[in-house]
């Protein structure tokens, strides 16, 4: 036998002595039995769970009650230096830190390889790369960690954050439709009773007369001039009849004019005045909301935004989509012109206030003369002049509606309208008339407008 293989052999005794005959790998929690023999802990305990009897899996010897475990501690002590020289595993800090080529401490870093290397290695296997100390790679990869933590954890918050938005925006809109069914439940349930109620007392009204009339009819076989008499009776129950179900359908044409306006009203948006496109007449308050011709000539530049030849501003909101409604006051005014247009209409020279030059609006004129800007102007006759004006307008649909907003009354539609660009609220206060024309128009704050708005996310 040579003396290499009896150091090998040597060898593989020397580290058998740090295997577990149950796992058959290095000792992890080694404890030793009372017949001295060691064993993983886990391992052991395990066996000895598991059946009924304890006995020791190397010499077999049986106990009568089960050992107590005791920690070998020299075992442990030593394993860590007989562990794995290719994985490293259970090496304790010290060894883990030597060169395994050099057996020198792992003092530095090569950025070129990102790996740590040696004193000799600096100068050997690594001679043309960068280094730094390794406590200074260390230091450095510990602060970019901490960095990323810390925006990982901002992240986090900023994401927990929107989820809460997103789940209050989601309770406001459900609270929101909830009210509009319980609203809209109890404006229906109203209409029913009110149809139910009437056509009884019309029911009740036609047998009371139909009993009269019977009787009447008797009567007339035996008086023939009273026959004359019951006919025209009946004649008077029929005009009756007729004008109680005239009255009936006006009151329910009514109700739902009302009904149309408030679901319309729900597109309510709040609409401001803008500066940058106003003529230089024109006097606007802080808060963009009224607008009258003032009799200074203000020195503002002429950007391409702004009106020139006539006293008109637009809002600064605009819409390429949707449905969208607001309202003007016009109270006490005797000339204006309310509506939307297109964002690329001309804003210099004469303005032609029809549909195919991007204007869709309705007009008043010395105090009484209603028109649409419909290509050829088409005359308006309003049962009444309307103080507030409703504007509502749906994009996909092509229609644009002009409401007296306190009676429920449609003025005008113009429909069929293909939108191609963005759409912006147009107001013109048209001139003072030596004072009979000063009142503002005022648009309405949204609160004013109804219950029913659309809320909106800011992203």
């Amino acid at each position: 036998v040579s003396l290499s293989d009896m150091s090998a052999a040597s060898n593989l005794r020397s580290n058998d002595q740090f295997l577990c005959s149950i796992c058959l790998d290095v000792f992890t929690n080694p404890v030793s039995t009372s017949c001295g023999h060691n064993f993983c802990k886990d391992y052991i305990t395990k066996q000895w769970d598991n059946t009924d009897s304890c006995q020791c899996p190397k010499c077999k010897e049986v106990f009568k009650t089960r050992p107590v475990l005791q920690v070998n501690t020299s075992i442990c002590e030593s394993v860590a230096l007989k562990s794995c020289l290719v994985c490293l595993l259970s090496y304790c800090e010290t060894h883990l830190e030597m060169c395994l080529k050099h057996y020198k401490p792992l003092a530095l870093f090569c950025q070129t390889d990102h790996t740590c290397v040696c004193v000799f290695c600096s100068v050997l296997d690594h001679k043309t790369h960068e280094f730094v100390p390794l406590k200074a790679e260390y230091e450095e990869q510990k602060a970019k960690l901490v960095k990323t933590e810390v925006e990982i954890q901002q992240m986090i918050q900023k994401r927990r954050l929107k989820i809460f938005e997103i789940r209050e925006s989601l309770k406001i809109s459900t609270d929101a439709v909830d009210r509009q069914k319980a609203e809209s439940v109890q404006i229906f349930t109203a209409l029913q009773e009110c149809v139910e109620k009437c056509l009884n007392q019309l029911i009740e009204e036609l047998e009371e007369q139909q009993k009269t009339a019977e009787k009447q009819a008797e009567d007339a076989i035996k008086h023939l001039e009273k026959q004359i008499s019951d006919s025209q009776a009946l004649k008077n129950i029929s005009i009756f009849s007729k004008r109680a179900v005239s009255q009936l359908e006006e009151m329910l044409t009514e109700n739902m004019k009302k009904t149309k306006l408030k679901q319309i009203k729900k597109f309510a948006v709040d609409v401001t005045l803008d500066p940058g496109t106003a003529h230089p007449n024109l006097i606007l308050t802080d808060d963009g909301k009224q607008v009258k011709v003032g009799d200074v000539w203000k020195n503002l530049p002429d950007s391409p935004q702004r009106f020139f030849s006539a006293p008109c501003v637009l809002g600064k909101q605009s819409f390429s989509s949707g449905r969208f409604y607001f309202e003007v006051l016009v109270k006490g005014k005797t000339c204006w012109t309310l509506g939307v247009v297109r964002e690329s209409i001309n804003r210099k020279g004469g303005i032609k206030v029809s549909p195919r030059h991007g204007y869709w609006t309705i007009v008043l004129r010395n105090g009484n003369e209603y028109k649409a800007g419909d290509g050829p102007s088409v005359r308006l006759h309003p049962r009444s002049g309307p103080e507030k004006v409703g504007v509502f307008v749906d994009y996909e649909e092509g229609l644009v509606s002009f409401y007296d907003a306190d009676t429920a009354v449609l003025i005008f539609s113009f429909t069929g309208c293909c939108f191609t660009e963005k759409l912006h609220p147009y107001f013109c206060p048209c001139l003072n008339d030596r004072g009979k024309n000063s009142a503002p128009l005022i648009i309405c704050p949204l609160h004013f407008i109804g219950e029913f708005l659309i809320l909106k996310m800011i992203n």
